[in-house]
């Protein structure tokens, strides 16, 4: 049990509504919503938590109240008409049946969404002030938009309660309309909603005085704020916590759900959902400071990875409730866990953002260890023992090869995991060495720690042999053997170009002048780019793409950017390597331009290259003829999540996964074991 675990088991009473324990996780936007309305994927997703022991769950983070806020953009839920209430009711039935209590959060995103989508009106903010995430300039509310919105605020209320929800809370958070109207940053009005903070104050607090009325005073209604904005031209923290007392003073809200930061830029939006390059619980200073001064419970989340932070969080009065969002997208039974007594088995959020990331370029909310979230349908979070009991061999201790032993050790196999170096985890190992980014190594430490529990036959420092596989007399072989690094196709490359992976494990060491080739946009690059900075080389990154670290999402990416500016990295875009030649004691790279096809040449002491990986194969090649199914996978079995057909007594099945088969990344490497080893 870790210290002050009772604090967060601990219920909670806000107005009557009482939660079982103090620990949440916050409104927010997975992606999975359909036709604006919380189906069966968002529900089983949700009430999933809620049968992980969590104490209050929010959903629909920026739910929309009106036309003009659309829902479209990032697969949202639209709270503005009747047709949702019915959802609401099967939702919260769902998430009651395990205890768990449910609730939304309402917004109306102003000027921080596009015109250019579902019903294409123009977006309204307090003042025509251009937000450069969203790209937009919003029309300038006049009096009747803003009694138009306020109602439908109202209204949305009034569909909270019909639909069964416990509460609700409004978003002035991450730059959405009423914090809009708050901040000087937007607010450049002369009329009575702008000017003193008092007027400005004023819109949020028609808001939740009509939110009241047409809910009924005995709702739980709450608000979501930063306590500071942490920009120059923003709210301070006294700004913010002079709202926070006076809309606690009028008896507006239930409860304040309190950050840092906004979201009104790239970086913004970076510092206020924090990855692993920020310490654990970098903000709670906020939420304490307004706790000490209102007379309402005060939640709290933003980067909240860990029990024991959290319990600290509430045992020594920081905060009423904690909230554990990203932590429970990678473990939702984590409070289960903390009252068996299981802590140890918890998978703790490392901090990677994929989650995030994901949802931001369009996609669904995803994690990056954990293949079941989102996936509740069809993937188990708990797996269950196979009928009949059989000898796995896996071939590679990265994160693929783990989770096939893992899930394979709790089907009740007898499993042997072969790992050729001396340590398990793979290329995670070799990222986890670049600057900010060794919080990745928290992934195969759990997994190591449950195959060691689950009694897996872990060999490390033994190769994989044809010869050593075919005398463990295996029903089952799966080779998760990962990638090599690829040098690329430029001339001269493979002879004298090193890759990022050389760098990172330390076999190369680079000094002097470094031009860093980048082919994927992903970490790599970036993290090694920064990495050789730090030890006082000069590099240049270059890159086919637009910019550097083009793949890598919102909450990544401008940190990447912001230390590599600080290091003076130079940046070179839109440029391809063609070739590499010695020129002395040096080398000459020749880059050619991808829109003007000009070229132009460097000369530097080393050329580092990312370009990727490509299957190490030759075990699975050898092993691929005398197995019962020739090494393939049936894919329509394993997506209808059948076994796989083949006839184990005709001899073994061999199947690959991961990077052995196509260089992806960790979450496709843990997904092909899950969905392939939890039918077997």
């Amino acid at each position: 049990m870790i210290a002050n675990a009772d604090a967060l088991l601990k219920p909670l009473t806000i107005k009557g509504l009482t939660i079982r324990n103090r620990v949440m996780s916050t409104s927010h936007a997975p992606g999975y919503g359909r036709d604006g309305k919380p189906q069966e994927r968002y529900q089983l997703y949700h009430a999933e938590k809620a049968k992980g022991g969590i104490g209050l769950t929010m959903f629909g983070g920026s739910s929309s109240v009106a036309p003009d806020s659309p829902a479209a953009p990032w697969n949202q839920i639209s709270v503005a008409d009747d047709s949702v209430i019915p959802y609401f009711r099967q939702f919260a039935d769902r998430v009651h049946e395990h205890g768990g209590k449910l609730m939304i959060q309402l917004t109306h995103m102003g000027r921080r969404t596009k015109w250019d989508t579902e019903h294409w009106l123009p977006t309204v903010s307090p003042s025509p002030r251009r937000e450069p995430a969203s790209r937009t300039v919003p029309k300038e509310m006049e009096e009747e938009d803003i009694a138009r919105v306020v109602k439908s605020f109202a209204q949305a209320a009034r569909r909270c309660r019909e639909g069964g929800l416990d509460g609700c809370e409004v978003s002035a958070a991450h730059g959405h309309l009423i914090d809009q109207f708050w901040s000087p940053s937007v607010n450049q009005r002369t009329d009575k909603y702008g000017g003193s903070l008092e007027n400005r104050m004023r819109f949020g607090i028609e808001v939740l005085e009509a939110m009241r009325a047409e809910a009924g005073d005995d709702y739980v209604i709450g608000i979501r704020m930063s306590g500071d904005e942490m920009i120059a031209d923003g709210l301070s923290q006294e700004d913010c916590l002079a709202i926070a007392t006076e809309y606690a003073r009028r008896g507006l809200v239930d409860f304040l759900n309190v950050l840092g930061g906004q979201a009104r830029d790239h970086i913004a939006h970076a510092i206020s959902l924090p990855n692993m390059s920020f310490p654990v619980a970098p903000f709670l200073f906020l939420p304490s400071a307004i706790k000490r001064e209102v007379d309402v419970p005060v939640f709290h989340a933003q980067r909240v990875t860990d029990l024991a932070t959290a319990a600290r969080a509430v045992a020594d009065g920081h905060v009423d409730m904690v909230a554990m969002t990203r932590a429970h997208i990678a473990d939702p039974h984590l409070v289960k866990k903390l009252s068996e007594g299981r802590a140890d088995d918890i998978r703790q959020c490392v901090g990677a953002g994929y989650c995030i990331d994901r949802i931001y370029v369009g996609g669904d909310a995803l994690c990056i260890q954990n293949a079941a979230t989102g996936r509740e349908a069809t993937m188990p979070h708990e797996i269950r023992k196979a009928d009949v009991r059989r000898r796995v061999v896996v071939i590679g201790a990265g994160p693929g090869g783990l989770e096939a032993a893992r899930v394979c050790a709790e089907r009740g196999h007898a499993v042997v995991l072969f790992e050729k170096s001396g340590q398990a985890g793979g290329q995670i190992g070799l990222a986890a060495k670049a600057g900010w980014r060794e919080a990745m190594s928290g992934i195969p430490r759990w997994l190591v720690a449950q195959v060691t529990k689950l009694g897996v036959d872990l060999r490390l420092n033994t190769e994989a042999t044809e010869a050593a596989v075919l005398a463990e007399k295996p029903d089952v072989v799966i080779v998760a053997t990962g990638g090599t690094p690829f040098r690329g196709h430029a001339k001269g490359a493979e002879q004298h170009a090193v890759t990022t992976a050389e760098v990172l494990s330390g076999a190369v060491e680079p000094t002097g002048s470094v031009l860093l080739y980048d082919e994927m946009g992903q970490h790599n690059a970036s993290s090694v780019a920064e990495l050789l900075a730090k030890r006082g080389c000069l590099v240049e990154v270059a890159t086919h793409d637009r910019m550097v670290a083009e793949e890598v999402g919102t909450t990544n990416q401008p940190i990447h950017l912001r230390e590599l500016y600080k290091l003076g990295v130079v940046m070179t875009p839109n440029m391809e390597l063609i070739e590499i030649y010695p020129e002395g004691n040096r080398f000459v790279a020749a880059l050619r331009n991808t829109m003007t096809d000009a070229e132009e040449e460097r000369l530097v002491d080393r050329i580092v290259v990312d370009h990727g990986t490509l299957p190490v194969e030759g075990l699975y090649r050898a092993l691929k003829a005398s197995s019962v199914n020739r090494g393939q996978t049936d894919q329509d079995a394993m997506l209808r999540g059948e076994p796989q057909p083949y006839d184990l007594s005709r001899g073994y099945a061999l199947y690959r996964i991961g990077d052995a088969v196509a260089g992806r990344n960790i979450h496709a490497a843990i997904y092909d074991a899950l969905r392939l080893c939890k039918d077997l």
